[in-house]
């Protein structure tokens, strides 16, 4: 054979091996209508498919396939009507919503969607004797917060049913993004007859779960790391959900997940550090800026991480430039705040908050060692040893490491021992208090800077930390209610908020704001990644 068909030869076989999608699409025989068909990664597993008791990203994102609410994400990234049927009614005062039900709207087992079942499950999520570490989103409500800090009868939330298919919120105070809210996990609908007869093992599995959206869960036994996405023929716009099948496997190193995307095995996975830097130039790789906050949380209930100086020791001890830029490397960028970039801006100005409110305890050794000495004096001690904590993720172990080469050069006398396990049992730990210091990642439901600075509300539920701060509250409860007809006041009092929270007390660690890094075969197309909230939304998505 001469060069010329050597080389015709070669780029043939480049074409049948060619990353990402021959694999899928050689099973259908019909090239001209290829199955409708993908495989997928996911970063993390499943830990529930309760919409009140999620508090992970990879929960939510489940969740997200196989729910709706009353609103949900159009192509563009913003609310459009789902569940309701129509824009709802609102009052004068602007705190009364009332929503119509899509009379075609389906549980998968057949039931209709009524108001009730809205009722539900927002009762429990705001309801203290269930659990939910989104109780505090639920404060929007007439006499939410008090419910959850069990100073008030659940009889008297603001979310009632007026009949089956009209459901009437009461709001606390006027909530001009109330649309962005409710498309949120916690504000989905429970089918409330189906969750009534499982109680307790309500989505513990996909067998106890029956869901209103796009897909279907199947085969979740409520452990294993595989499950699939089956298309829901009851889901009221089941006309426009092109894929009927999505398998969905979980990969927690990012290396795996792209030695099966180049196999030609699966049509999407993550990519970040090293691998977001390799493959920055393919055309298959694709970076979203995400509202996503990497962060440590300090026990403030232990002797050591209880100090404020130490906390102020460990938060300028970090190079967090380096750690975004060259183990990240997937266009994540160094935090300064808790409030991320290009997420809410200035009512009046439109100024950026981020850029508004400055870089708040940077990274400065010569600070940080003098906040550390002063810890030391306090606390009668010179050497001091931690446990640092995460999931078992690549990223998350990447993110400790880094912290603690960082720490241990920078703080004479300090010892972080790594601890990296499964996020379920992460968060069990974290929710009981029994951690130093643990990292985790924070992505808002909505626009708002108070979404993350509510995290650290004294009686919100995912303050693990246990940090309490009266004038933080108060700022908080005047955000929420006193200054909500007043937007510039209000952002005023976010930006004193955000400083209290970082400059003065320290009480949470930000380190990174997050990008979406991802690879998608060619053939697929009109997947959806969100830049908060939920990742990845595969209801437009189909192969081609």
């Amino acid at each position: 054979m001469n060069k010329k068909g050597w080389l015709l030869l070669a780029s043939s076989l480049f074409l049948l091996v060619g990353c990402g999608s021959n694999k899928q699409e050689s099973q259908t025989g019909d090239k001209s209508k290829p199955k409708q068909e993908i495989s997928v990664v996911s970063s993390g597993e499943l830990s529930t498919l309760d919409s009140g008791l999620y508090s992970d990203v990879n929960s939510s994102d489940m969740i997200g396939q196989s729910m709706e609410g009353l609103y949900r994400l159009n192509k563009e990234g913003r609310p459009e009507l789902a569940m309701a049927s129509e824009e709802p009614t609102i009052s004068e005062d602007g705190l009364v919503y009332t929503f119509k039900i899509r009379k075609d709207a389906k549980w998968s087992n057949g039931d209709d969607v009524k108001a009730e079942d809205f009722v539900l499950s927002f009762q429990q999520v705001i309801n203290p004797d269930y659990g939910s570490t989104s109780s505090n989103q639920m404060d929007i409500f007439k006499n939410g917060r008090a419910i959850r800090e069990g100073k008030d009868k659940l009889d008297n939330f603001g979310v009632k049913a007026l009949d089956d298919k009209t459901l009437e919120l009461s709001l606390e105070y006027p909530v001009p993004y109330l649309d962005q809210v409710l498309v949120g996990t916690p504000f989905m609908p429970k089918n409330a007859k189906f969750a009534k007869e499982k109680g307790t093992v309500y989505g513990t599995s996909s067998d106890n779960f029956v869901g209103n959206g796009p897909f279907l869960v199947t085969g979740w036994s409520g452990t294993n790391d595989s499950w699939e996405l089956v298309k829901n023929d009851s889901y009221w716009d089941a006309k426009n959900v092109k894929l009927e099948k999505i398998n969905v496997q979980v990969v927690k190193e990012v290396a795996t997940g792209v030695q099966l995307f180049e196999a030609g095995d699966v049509d999407y996975t993550t990519l970040s550090d090293t691998y977001a830097q390799e493959y920055k130039d393919s055309p298959q790789a694709h970076f979203v800026p995400k509202a996503l906050v990497g962060y440590l949380s300090p026990n403030q209930k232990r002797e050591v991480t209880g100090n404020v100086h130490v906390r102020k020791a460990f938060l300028q001890a970090i190079d967090k430039e380096q750690f975004a830029k060259e183990v990240l490397g997937d266009g994540s960028l160094a935090l300064n705040g808790f409030v991320p970039e290009n997420f809410a801006t200035n009512p009046k100005t439109k100024e950026d908050f981020r850029k508004e409110n400055g870089e708040l305890l940077s990274y400065n050794v010569k600070e940080s060692q003098k906040n550390w000495e002063l810890a030391k004096k306090e606390l009668g001690k010179d050497k001091i040893e931690l446990g640092l904590m995460s999931a078992d993720s690549g990223t998350a172990k990447k993110t400790i490491e880094y912290v603690q080469g960082q720490l241990q050069q920078n703080l004479p006398g300090l010892t972080i021992t790594l601890k990296s396990m499964p996020l379920q049992n992460r968060l069990d730990f974290q929710n009981k208090g029994e951690f130093d210091l643990v990292f985790g990642t924070w992505t808002p439901d909505y626009a708002d800077p108070i979404n993350f600075l509510e995290f650290y509300d004294s009686k919100g539920g995912l303050n693990t930390a246990k940090y309490n701060n009266p004038a933080y509250d108060e700022g908080l409860k005047e955000a929420r209610f006193d200054l909500a007809q007043t937007p510039e006041k209000r952002w005023d009092k976010l930006l004193d908020l955000e400083k209290i929270l970082i400059e003065e007390d320290a009480a949470v660690l930000p380190l990174y704001q997050g990008s979406v890094g991802y690879l998608a075969s060619d053939r697929l197309k009109d997947i959806q990644v969100f830049p908060f909230g939920r990742t990845v939304s595969y209801r437009l998505a189909y192969v081609e």
